[in-house]
């Protein structure tokens, strides 16, 4: 039998407050770290954050108090979680050190995500982002390592190869292209709401982050270039939130937002090698486990609805964070020329030269564009880029001059 959380103990909500000198944990050491240990910290940052913001927007459309006061007690342990979880991050890791570890996230990640995807329009939609944020960690490791010597290659383990994706400068869309049909919650197997909820947590975060210290890079380029990233984490966010079945209950949502934490929670024990890290993955689940039962009480007496309904006997085999360079590599060499119509993924050569995606470019593009501007200062720097490719040349042929700009 696999693991089925409403069949653990775990511990109940009430008991699971605690004291300042417990979260203020210590972090990481950040030349020790392994690669997938600073992943899994984003990733549970970004999913606890999730669950804090989802609480609050339940809250503000709900008018009982009970379930407001319900809520507000899961919502203030889940703001504690969150607080342990990213407070292992050090502070002599540098936000754009930080930065590498969020886009080798939103690189794996989707990769492992898109790898399992059964639901056909959701893998697309995780293969299409996918190479926006693969070009996304090049932009990044080329300013790392031009303005502060680093090379993002050490960061990243060599796990995740560092090269051009789809350019950002193609990336830029008219807002209605950004919005995908969406799953039947009814019919679509719990490997796709998992998935889509851990893809938007994960991104929301990583759009956040963004949006708060990309102010904080110490030059023009650096700033510009997390300016123009930033507005396309609010589009792969608008991507990926409309993925999910608008229809759903509040208590729906409210369970499977704690089901999936157990789930991460649970796929990152076995694979953590930090045994003080994986204690904190251990504890956390079994909270979510409270969690969990506590949604599923409220939905049982306010919705009449048992959550077995849609909850499988176990939840489903682990969420691997692994190097997926070969994959990558597949779907760059398939997909990188895409854009997007309407709901649809297609190949650039079938938009037509009068549609929005072109106007929509002309405006926010101009005469100047930051990411591709930091390529060329680095060029201009060392006459080339800065690559890790760790399995041969670039699979798309016009990628693989390193001292040239293209797009």
């Amino acid at each position: 039998m696999g693991f089925n959380p409403l069949q653990e103990k775990g511990i109940p909500l009430e008991k699971q407050l605690r004291d300042w000198s417990s979260l203020n944990v210590k972090p990481y050491d950040k030349n020790d770290v392994h690669p997938y240990t600073r992943c899994r910290i984003i990733i549970m940052n970004g999913a606890e954050i999730e669950g804090a913001f989802f609480g609050h927007q339940f809250a503000r459309h709900c008018d009982d108090i009970e379930i407001k006061r319900n809520i507000a007690m899961c919502r203030r342990v889940e703001q504690q979680q969150q607080k342990v979880v990213n407070w292992l991050v050090p502070a002599n890791e540098s936000p754009l050190e930080v930065t590498i570890g969020y886009e080798q996230v939103a690189v794996d990640l989707t990769a492992a995500l898109a790898k399992r995807e059964p639901h056909p329009v959701v893998k697309a939609a995780l293969d299409f982002a996918l190479l926006e944020d693969f070009d996304h960690l090049y932009r990044y490791a080329n300013l790392l390592q031009m303005t502060k010597g680093i090379q993002a290659g050490d960061l990243v383990g060599k796990l995740t190869e560092i090269t051009v994706g789809r350019p950002t400068i193609s990336e830029h869309r008219h807002p209605f292209d950004e919005i995908r049909s969406h799953y039947s919650a009814a019919q679509s197997d719990i490997v796709t709401k998992l998935n889509v909820l851990t893809i938007v947590a994960a991104e929301q975060q990583t759009m956040n982050f963004y949006m708060n210290i990309g102010n904080r890079a110490d030059t023009e380029i650096g700033r510009a270039l997390y300016q123009e990233i930033a507005q396309i984490e609010e589009q792969h966010v608008t991507h990926y939130e409309s993925l999910a079945d608008p229809t759903m209950s509040w208590f729906m949502r409210d369970v499977l937002h704690q089901y999936s934490e157990c789930y991460l929670y649970h796929s990152f024990i076995d694979q953590e090698p930090d045994e003080r890290i994986r204690k904190i993955w251990e504890m956390h689940l079994d909270m979510e486990i409270g969690h969990l039962k506590a949604s599923c009480e409220m939905m049982k007496k306010h919705e009449k609805r048992d959550p077995a309904e849609f909850l499988p006997d176990a939840l489903p085999a682990p969420l691997i964070m692994e190097s997926n360079i070969d994959y990558v590599r597949q779907v760059m060499a398939q997909q990188t020329d895409f854009n997007a119509r309407g709901t649809e993924f297609v190949p650039g050569d079938q938009i037509s030269s009068d549609y929005r995606y072109f106007d929509y470019q002309k405006m926010v593009n101009a005469d100047w564009v930051p990411s591709q501007e930091l390529i060329r200062q680095k060029i201009g720097k060392d006459k080339k880029d800065y690559r890790l490719e760790i399995k041969g040349p670039h699979p798309v042929k016009r990628f693989q001059k390193r001292d040239q700009v293209v797009r």
